[in-house]
């Protein structure tokens, strides 16, 4: 014992410089495996040309193959021009996969320098700027490409590909590549394709006003080959165009469904017609091929037969997202009977109204589902990892073990999660309940009566008998999936304001009557879970004062990302308190969006949020609400790390442009970009159209942009 007195009275002594090599010698005192995973964590051009530099052992570290075999420079906002070439000069050789995704501030010469990595298996440069030629000239020095994902925008022209280039991208295997203009771009050239992923980001009209055309594409090289593919995937932002041309790259796979296909997934927001191509396309499938994944249209999909006829492999993804499949068809038709689906990990059945009920024709919202067809859903897939069945009223019967909470938590397996709030409520709204407690957290209409909220309802989750009740459901059913990383709970009801592939919704529908049973100490519950990393709470009307959140801040200290919105009475921001507190303590927090109208985004939430070190993005939706430039700026210059900052308030437009100045006189346009809003007048706001995805950059690629607009929900 007086030894180690000893010697921590003389680490007490020694100087700075002095501690700091002590603790180095500590660190290097580790095995090589330990610093191994240790260093996999610094960013590669950290690793490379800081970290390498500090003494021997570690610049013999620094370049071991497990470090340096794969490099991710996506959402690495420091790496520069200059260091990207220099990373590329003294590593590229040892390269073999490289993300590069939104590295939307490198200029086209710079990622002209990937050439240089000729051992390149995968490359990602999704976001990049890159012209025919640079592409065909990196191209045709990568000979052991595998892996390819680019972005193909208007001027690009494939006729400029040089016999190399062709030949790198007939021995590639995986494209992903995302559509700014309606064009094959090198598909026609991937004769060895085996997975297509298709991003369609068109825009129905040019920049000039020009309606665009599929027919653009007719005559364009040749058509795409399918013949050994096995997964095809496409992803449609809204507008007919992208529709127009996606159909003209299922047209081949449907004079010829390739026989090793097993996954086929197709996202559309909205509606989308079915032609005479695509119903022969479905019927070959369902005669030639067994899949492993599906997703496909509503419209293809409703009131089909399709699913009876199509047979299904070791199935590992089904998206049956606003199809009116009911819960008998669910059964039979995917869940073949209840037979095990132990392969099944990913089931989306958003806005399935219907999914959990028997017969889909005379269910109506409020009635109860049938606890009979969930509990064959969760005996059959018990290895599901992603369950979604937000966008819908699911009302459990009163009962033990009957509850939907109760038959969730049998997926241990469980790591994301989406339900509606009201699935969640321990009961229905009882006959004796006061008619004015619920009452007191539904949306205000017109000059209603100010409601006194000084006494609570519900148990306040830092109160003597601390945190949720464990009796609770809710609670129960968080602590048997503790290694829940993604958690939605959304009102049934909820639109968001501004949503990205909707148009807006001016007079959206009240909550629920369930969720009103749903407050802080249900929030509270989600405290529960140490590797939460994205957290959605909306439409929650009975929040009181948001101490719930308090208690995820404190304990949830995996959080990454958080969307707040239509938390407690609609006329009040309730929670203001409470999430103040609660960002003092997210110290990982990269991404925050609130949606909450008349929301003051003063100086007491910018000092709380300037607590977030690691924030990176910010989102701010308010009808009515205000915010004060001072307080911004000083934000901005605290948090060095935000690149995106959108905010759309009922701020004038003048405060907006000030605001933008001041921020652009601080900070350098090349590193950091601020994009302000004033929100659309209320009585504007449906009249308004959503706009394109591709209007709206990645968040990890806005730089520079202040406009009008609209932002989705996410």
């Amino acid at each position: 014992m007086a030894s180690s007195g000893e010697d921590t009275s003389n680490d007490d002594d020694m100087p700075p410089a002095a501690a700091a090599m002590a603790v180095g010698a500590h660190l290097l005192g580790f095995s090589d495996e330990i610093l191994l995973h240790i260093l996999s964590h610094v960013p590669s051009t950290d690793l490379v040309l800081n970290v390498r530099r500090t003494c021997r052992k570690l610049a013999v570290l620094c370049l071991d193959k497990s470090l340096t075999h794969t490099v991710l420079l996506q959402k690495d906002y420091e790496a520069s021009e200059d260091k990207v070439k220099q990373l590329v000069k003294e590593i590229g050789r040892e390269i073999q996969q490289l993300n590069m995704a939104g590295c939307y501030w490198l200029s086209g010469a710079t990622i002209e320098h990937v050439a240089r990595c000729r051992s390149l298996v995968k490359v990602n440069l999704s976001g990049c700027h890159l012209t025919s030629l640079r592409l065909s000239k990196m191209l045709s020095a990568l000979q052991h490409l595998r892996s390819l994902a680019i972005d193909v925008s208007p001027g690009f022209d494939a006729g400029q590909l040089s016999g190399e280039c062709k030949a790198t991208l007939s021995r590639v295997r995986e494209l992903k590549q995302t559509l700014y203009t309606p064009s094959y771009g090198v598909v026609p050239c991937c004769t060895s394709l085996e997975k297509l992923l298709l991003y369609f980001e068109i825009l129905d009209r040019t920049r000039e006003g020009a309606i665009l055309s599929g027919q653009l594409m007719v005559g364009q090289s040749n058509v795409p080959h399918y013949q050994n593919l096995r997964v095809f995937y496409a992803r449609l932002a809204p507008g007919y165009i992208n529709q127009e041309v996606v159909r003209l790259y299922l047209a081949v796979l449907s004079d010829r469904t390739p026989e090793n296909l097993h996954a086929f997934l197709i996202s559309v927001p909205g509606s989308f017609a079915e032609s005479g191509a695509t119903k022969n396309l479905l019927d070959s499938m369902a005669r030639n091929v067994a899949l492993d994944a599906l997703q496909l249209p509503k419209s293809w999909l409703n009131g089909s037969s399709l699913l009876q006829h199509m047979k299904f492999n070791n199935p590992f993804y089904f998206s049956f997202s606003r199809c009116t499949l009911s819960g008998g068809h669910l059964i039979q038709r995917v869940i073949n009977g209840g037979k095990e689906l132990r392969s099944l990990a990913s089931l989306n059945l958003s806005g399935c109204v219907h999914c959990l009920s028997p017969d889909s024709l005379l269910r109506k919202a409020e009635d109860d589902i049938d606890s009979g067809i969930l509990e064959t859903l969760v005996a059959s897939c018990r290895n599901l990892r992603h369950l979604n069945l937000s966008a819908a009223h699911h009302h459990s019967s009163e009962g033990p073990g009957r509850h939907l909470c109760q038959l969730l938590a049998r997926l241990r397996h469980l790591r994301s999660l989406s339900l509606p709030v009201c699935s969640v409520a321990d009961s229905a709204p009882r006959a004796d309940r006061a008619p004015a407690q619920p009452a007191m957290h539904a949306v205000p209409r017109g000059f209603g009566k100010k409601v006194r909220i000084g006494v609570q309802s519900c148990p306040n989750p830092f109160s003597g008998q601390a945190g949720p009740q464990p009796s609770s459901v809710f609670w129960s059913l968080l602590k048997d999936v503790p290694f829940l990383e993604r958690l939605e709970l959304i009102g049934s009801n909820f639109s968001s304001a501004m949503p990205r592939n909707e148009p807006a919704i001016r007079n959206s529908l009240p909550p629920c009557s369930r969720a009103q049973n749903v407050g802080d100490s249900e929030v509270a519950a989600i405290g529960q879970l140490a590797f939460l990393r994205h957290l959605t709470l909306a439409q929650l009307p009975s929040i009181l004062t948001g101490s719930g959140l308090v208690s995820i801040g404190l304990q949830c200290q995996q959080l990454q990302s958080l969307s707040l919105a239509n938390l407690g009475m609609m006329g009040k921001v309730v929670y203001m308190s409470a999430l103040s507190d609660m960002l003092k303590h997210c110290k990982r927090l990269k991404d925050l969006r609130l949606e909450q109208p008349y929301f003051s985004a003063n100086a007491q939430f910018f000092q709380a949020l300037s607590q977030c070190s690691a924030l990176q993005r910010l989102c701010l939706v308010s009808r009515s609400g205000t915010l004060q430039p001072e307080a911004v700026l000083a934000f901005m210059a605290h948090c060095l790390h935000v690149v995106v900052c959108h905010m759309f308030t009922g701020e004038s437009l003048a405060t907006c442009k000030s605001l933008q100045q001041s921020l652009l006189r601080r900070v350098r346009h090349s590193e950091r970009g601020c994009r302000l809003s004033r929100a659309p007048p209320q009585q504007h706001l449906t009249s308004l159209p959503a706009l394109p995805a591709n209007s709206l950059p990645p968040r990890s690629s806005v730089s520079g942009l202040f406009s009008l607009g609209q932002v989705g929900y996410v």
